[in-house]
């Protein structure tokens, strides 16, 4: 399981044994007080019952972490260390973490080759990079190892009322903690927070077995590309068995018969069901890329292809038989990446951002640093970035935070959000594939960059949501959560009017 980042005291009893526990971080207040009359009061104040001070024998608080445990049998009060201590030993955890349990960084790299690009302007460009995320973003983080610090506030349009290009990643924000769930500080409270996750198939939860152990350990959800080939060919490295991974193509066709919509919503069918039948056959670790872009072939937007892989695993009660790897091109900023594994990934490879790196030495735009020492920095800062992130919420190791989904959508109408992201509202709907008038027909624009010259070089599509033109024809309803979802209303909102 997930470390648990409460606040909570959970309270338990079967009749023989009653006790509490309280989450790690202490954030839920938890009395007792122990009576001469053999007596035991757990509250979470002092003074529920009158008690006569003279009959109180001890009181105390329950303390982070720590479990409170009466067993009515014997009579007495189990010690918190005696109670672990007996789980502890009750069989050998630590010779099946030793002879299961993988770290990444004892894999040695794989020899790979780097895809070469024609021209790298052309790739950022069907990405959707822009000046300012190349030198005030990228190139800040490489260099200084922070973030980039501007000024509070952001008059930045809305995706949704924006008339220019828009990451599907600009539709959400995040969430913060509020009232009962206090933020952590990332900095001071750095002893509780960790950034570790693991990646593989897990067991079944209510058994316990060595294959529970069966896993790989990651230092960090930011991969580096070598750290990315060691995952894909981990099957290859002597003496590591009993993991399978494969790689999924997360492209569409850029130009064909149908809408950019309609090519999108296909190739997403295409691509869950591919996945679902690669963990059926027995992979644990899949992986999402979209490279290979092309003048026929574009990307899909990385959070769409990770969200509905996710969400399909999980209708499919797969989920956890296998762990989702995202490599991306237009992931560049912290906010990217917290939102991919808020939505199911368990790491992240920027390699578009890496390879970007490597053109701002090349050009001397970016100095003083190796490109080995620039990329370093880079995942660095994106790591102790998320770790922000999540801190504002309460959450402190990025393990509880995969998956999590603690964002809220801006601008994205209940029909699309039911399409890609089950279980989400808007609060004031927006962008909708269910238009409510032949005016609004087709909200959704396909920003499409491709090669005239004959090379190989890349593609993408940006959905953002804008004004029709002339068109009577909605776009396809994906088949990716057709067949598990009621078909809903046309009667939202256009995007813009």
């Amino acid at each position: 399981m997930e470390p648990w980042d409460g606040p909570a005291s959970v309270t338990f009893c079967d009749g023989t044994v009653a006790g509490a526990v309280l989450d790690r971080n202490g954030l839920r207040p938890a009395r007792y007080w122990v009576t001469k009359d053999q007596r035991v009061i757990l509250a979470s104040e002092v003074g529920v019952l009158p008690i006569d001070p003279s009959n109180i024998e001890r009181k105390g608080r329950l303390q982070p972490g720590r479990v409170f445990l009466v067993d009515v049998e014997q009579g007495r009060i189990i010690d918190d260390d005696e109670l672990k201590a007996t789980l502890a030993n009750a069989v050998p955890y630590g010779e099946w973490l030793e002879r299961h349990q993988i770290s990444l960084d004892a894999i040695e790299a794989p020899e790979s080759l780097t895809p070469s690009y024609v021209s790298i302007v052309r790739l950022q460009k069907s990405f959707g990079y822009s000046e300012e995320d190349l030198r005030l973003i990228v190139r800040h983080m490489a260099q200084v190892g922070e973030e980039p610090i501007g000024s509070m506030g952001s008059d930045t349009t809305l995706p949704v009322l924006s008339k220019m290009p828009r990451s599907i990643f600009d539709y959400f924000t995040q969430l913060f903690a509020q009232v009962t769930n206090p933020p952590l500080d990332a900095i001071r409270e750095e002893l509780v927070t960790s950034s570790r996750v693991v990646i593989g198939g897990e067991e079944n939860l209510l058994n316990e077995s060595e294959e529970h152990c069966h896993q790989i350990v990651l230092p960090s959800p930011v991969l580096s590309v070598s750290e990315l080939y060691k995952i894909r060919y981990i099957d290859e490295y002597p003496g590591v068995i009993g993991f399978r991974t494969a790689a999924i193509d997360g492209l569409f066709m850029a130009h064909g018969p149908g809408s950019a919509a309609d090519r999108l919503a296909a190739a997403l069918e295409d691509v869950t069901n591919e996945a679902v039948a690669k963990v059926r056959a027995g992979v644990n670790v899949v992986i999402l890329s979209d490279r290979g872009t092309s003048a026929a072939h574009a990307a899909i937007p990385s959070l769409l292809l990770a969200s509905a892989v996710h969400h399909r695993l999980v209708a499919e009660h797969l989920r956890t038989s296998a762990a989702l790897v995202i490599e991306a091109g237009d992931v560049r900023e912290v906010h990217h990446v917290a939102l991919l594994l808020g939505f199911g990934a368990s790491a992240v490879c920027p390699y578009l951002a890496y390879e970007s790196i490597d053109a701002l030495i090349s050009t001397g735009e970016l100095t003083e640093l190796s490109a080995f020492e620039a990329r370093y920095q880079y995942g660095k800062t994106l790591n102790k970035g998320v770790v922000k992130v999540m801190s504002k919420m309460g959450v402190s190791t990025v393990a509880s935070y995969v998956g999590s989904q603690l964002f809220e959508p801006v601008g994205l109408s209940e029909d699309v959000l039911s399409r890609y992201f089950p279980g989400f509202h808007s609060r004031l709907g927006g962008a909708t594939s269910a238009p409510s008038s032949p005016k609004s027909a087709n909200p959704w624009r396909s920003s499409i960059e491709a090669s005239t010259s004959g090379a190989a070089t890349a593609s993408c599509i940006s959905l953002i949501p804008v004004r029709s033109r002339n068109s009577s024809t909605p776009p396809a309803r994906s088949a990716t959560t057709s067949s598990r979802s009621t078909q809903r209303s046309s009667t939202n909102r256009a995007a813009e009017r």
